[in-house]
């Protein structure tokens, strides 16, 4: 067991340090709200089932009796929530003899900060891995693909495979979101709602999408993107995407990337052992994944 004594912290046992660093950052809003729909769980797993509807109407004619349809379930997505947790436990010596602050509020401060970055990373991952066909949704196909399939047999895309993100690409990608359909082959009225990205490409998201005018171009066209308001979330820089080329355009579409939380995150000592060692866990439990995906668009070159 890992177990915090003084001597991993031998210099803050004696006077005359001017700062002990190295936990206290500032906090960055949390990024994988802006991923996901929220939802809660009262149950081990949660399931989603897509349901299709009916296809186009058929003339009917005169003295003829009329077509019948039929609706069913096409496929479902489960989630199933993970259980996360982390603690420390820490010697009576190393309570008593550290100068510098109190020790057991100083790490459950570090505590809350590691399970909020691993929700970070465990969220992201799910557009992280939106590409690998070893990580499937309800469809049987990776979150982004070129051929989801549909209950009338045809597929649709919801990946610019080779499409670095620009003006161009985004207009692709607006073009392909709002030609979506459902199961049946109907038209669906749906629209982008925000753009994710690395870090890395902070800078020509924000040229792309906040200029009024056209960029590197010698046309003084009007920038459409930003005057039909494409992208009406603006873009959402991300340092927890693996793949600095990648993109990730939301739209609105219900019911897609979800977080299900199943118990909020609680910390707590817990009882000590006959040593004196005080210890501390964090725990919660929740799940990421998603159901329609249709929820999103992706590019990367």
């Amino acid at each position: 067991m890992a177990l915090q004594t003084r001597s991993l912290t031998p210099k803050q046992l004696v006077p005359g340090l001017a700062a002990v660093f190295g936990m206290e950052y500032a906090k960055r809003p949390e990024l994988w709200r802006e991923i996901f729909e929220i939802a809660t769980s009262e149950k081990a797993y949660e399931e989603e089932v897509l349901e299709s509807g009916f296809g186009l109407a058929r003339t009917k004619g005169e003295g003829a009796g009329i077509e019948f349809d039929q609706a069913r379930e096409v496929y479902t997505s489960r989630y199933f929530h993970e259980t996360v947790a982390l603690g420390f436990e820490i010697t009576e010596e190393a309570q008593e003899d550290n100068l510098y602050g109190n020790v057991m509020q100083k790490y459950s401060r570090a505590l809350a900060r590691s399970m909020r970055e691993t929700k970070e990373v465990k969220g992201h991952a799910i557009l992280n891995r939106g590409f690998d066909s070893t990580y499937t949704g309800g469809d049987g196909k990776e979150l982004f693909s070129t051929a989801h399939p549909l209950a009338s047999g045809a597929t649709f895309s919801n990946f610019l495979d080779g499409q670095q993100l620009a003006e161009s690409s985004l207009e692709n990608a607006a073009i392909a979101v709002g030609n979506f359909t459902d199961e049946r082959g109907l038209k669906i009225a749906a629209r982008c709602t925000k753009l994710i990205i690395p870090e890395e490409l902070k800078f020509v998201a924000a040229r792309i999408l906040e200029s009024p005018y056209r960029t590197q171009t010698a046309d003084n066209d009007i920038n459409v993107i930003n005057k039909m308001s494409i992208v009406p979330g603006g873009a959402i820089p991300t340092p927890y995407l693996t793949d600095t080329d990648a993109w990730f355009l939301l739209t609105d579409i219900p019911n897609g990337l979800k977080h299900y939380e199943r118990v909020k995150m609680k910390m707590k000592p817990l009882p000590e052992s006959d040593s004196g060692n005080m210890r501390f866990r964090a725990r919660e439990r929740y799940s990421n994944a998603w159901s329609d995906p249709r929820c999103a668009i992706a590019g990367r070159a």
